[in-house]
């Protein structure tokens, strides 16, 4: 069994999900204020998250070039130094698939950079690499659970199972 191949290709159905509902989400739905969490935010935390997980480290991490300090960020989460922008300014939607692009393309170089027996690299997850992983997996269909259950409450259509990548 090759266990990085497996990961590689859920990683990669993960993503593919990812970028179905970004091209699927109608424009005024996109920075809609009537949630908590707009919809492009949930698309860029989930999209930040897994870049930093799939990193070798928080030493290591090396950020989007676009990244905006503290956008990573829900109000519901610990305040970052320096607190929040009173009003963040929303990512574009090509901006965002380009993001998702990139994770796709960097893939197969991060899940295989670290031993799946490897310390997790954070100081916050006490569990090793391979653990790391399934917590990426877990965290990434979450939130694109989350975007796909709003697309389809508010346009009565959601986004496919994508089963295995690659």
């Amino acid at each position: 069994m090759d266990i990085h191949a497996a990961l590689l290709s859920q990683y990669a159905a993960a993503l593919r999900m990812m970028r179905r509902t970004i091209e699927n989400c109608p424009d005024d739905l996109w920075n809609d204020p009537a949630f908590g969490n707009r919809f492009w935010h949930i698309v860029y935390h989930t999209l930040f998250y897994t870049h930093l997980y799939l990193s070798p480290s928080e030493a290591e991490f090396r950020p989007w070039e676009r990244m905006r300090e503290s956008y990573h960020f829900f109000s519901a989460e610990p305040e970052p130094q320096g607190g929040f922008p009173r009003e963040f300014e929303p990512y574009r939607r090509a901006e965002l698939l380009e993001y998702q692009v990139l994770l796709e393309q960097s893939l197969e170089a991060l899940v295989q950079a670290v031993p799946l027996d490897a310390g997790s690299g954070f100081s916050w997850l006490p569990f090793n690499r391979m653990e790391v992983h399934i917590y990426n997996l877990r965290h990434m269909q979450h939130h694109i659970g989350q975007l796909i259950e709003r697309l389809r409450a508010t346009t009565g259509s959601g986004v496919g199972w994508v089963g295995m990548g690659r």
